[in-house]
Formats: C-alpha cells, structure tokens, sequence
C-alpha cells in the first residue's frame, strides 16, 4: 500500500515538473523580414525641407550634418538624427513658438541617406553611404565585390529594429546566376557581413 503511495506521488510530481517546465518555454517569434522594413527616423546626411506658412523667408532645404544636427535661423542648432519627421516638426513647433505668432511649420524628407557598413570577405570593407535606395549587392559591389574565399549562400543582413539586432541570412547565388531574384533592400545603419567559406579538410 506505501509503495503504491509513493509511486502515484512520485508520478504526480514528475507530471508537474514536466507541466512547468512545458508552460515556461518562451514562444518563438517569427523570424522578422527585414527586406519589408524600413527606418522612420531620420539619420546624418538626410535632407529635410522645412516651411514655414506664416514666415516664408525661413523657408530652407537642409542636409542634417555629421553631428546630426541642423543649424536653423532663430533658434540655433537642433537635433535631428533618430528622430522621426513627425517628431522634429512637434519639436520646431516648439521652440519657434515664443518666437513667431504662429509657429506652425511643416518639415518634409527630400532625399534619404543610406549609411551602410559592409564586413567580411569583400575587397574593401567599410561605410558606404547612398543617397539613393541601394540594394544589399549594390552595397557588397561598392565595396569592392566578393573576394575568392567569399561564400555567397550565406550572406548576413544586421538591422538594428525596436532596439534589437536582428539578422536575416540570404543567399546571393541566384541574382549572380541571372535568375529572377526579389531585390533586397538596404536601411540606414545596417550592416552587410560576408563569411568565408568553411575549409573542409
């Protein structure tokens, strides 16, 4: 009678360790795409076009500087980088209202810049920034192209999304073969790493 109380509680026990240890598993999250998102917020070498209704003569078109800031009439120089268009205009709004009556003003992105590091088994690794939307092998290319040891099946793409760095691996031997290949775009603040091929000896 013991033997078979113990063993329908070591059977209980061992049914709810099992049960916890099934209902703590985190879920896993579904790999991101990273090619179908883009930054919102603005980065050095951007240029906004920011207009004032009411005062026409501040009126300008202006690349946001290394040090992602703009210099503007009034009220001096203003952060910009990491902010989103939306948020530099809430934020000129503010600081021209003590100085205009109405200081509604409207900012506009004119052309994006697309400041790209490129690593690993390439010519000349480094940053690379576009003013244009560039793709993942336009950015490789510029870098010199592949080098010999590159193996191009396994190719990374780094983004920084939500504060994280998520990492989507392609393989770039179909577009080099001429086959029809979804273009992959590139973001401001990615990196490109291209490994070496795995020596098999």
């Amino acid at each position: 009678m013991q033997i078979a109380f113990r063993r329908n509680t070591w059977i209980k026990l061992a049914a709810l360790v099992l049960l916890l240890a099934t209902g703590c598993q985190a879920p896993k999250r579904a790999p991101l795409q990273l090619t179908s998102q883009t930054p919102s917020f603005l980065v050095a070498g951007d240029v906004v076009k920011i207009s004032f209704p009411a005062a026409p003569e501040l009126n300008q078109t202006q690349k946001i500087g290394a040090d992602g800031s703009l210099s503007l009439p009034l009220v001096g120089e203003v952060a910009a980088a990491g902010k989103t268009v939306g948020q530099l205009q809430e934020e000129l709004a503010r600081l021209y209202k003590p100085q205009l009556q109405d200081s509604e003003v409207t900012v506009a992105l004119e052309t994006r810049a697309v400041p790209v590091v490129v690593s690993g088994a390439v010519a000349k690794p480094g940053k690379i920034v576009f003013e244009r939307p560039a793709t993942v092998l336009e950015a490789i290319m510029e870098a010199g192209g592949f080098t010999p040891e590159a193996d191009l099946k396994k190719v990374s793409l780094i983004r920084i999304v939500k504060g994280e760095h998520e990492t989507q691996i392609f393989d770039l031997r179909p577009v080099l073969q001429g086959k029809p290949t979804p273009a992959i775009y590139c973001s401001g603040g990615d990196v490109i790493y291209v490994p070496e091929k795995l020596l098999n000896f």
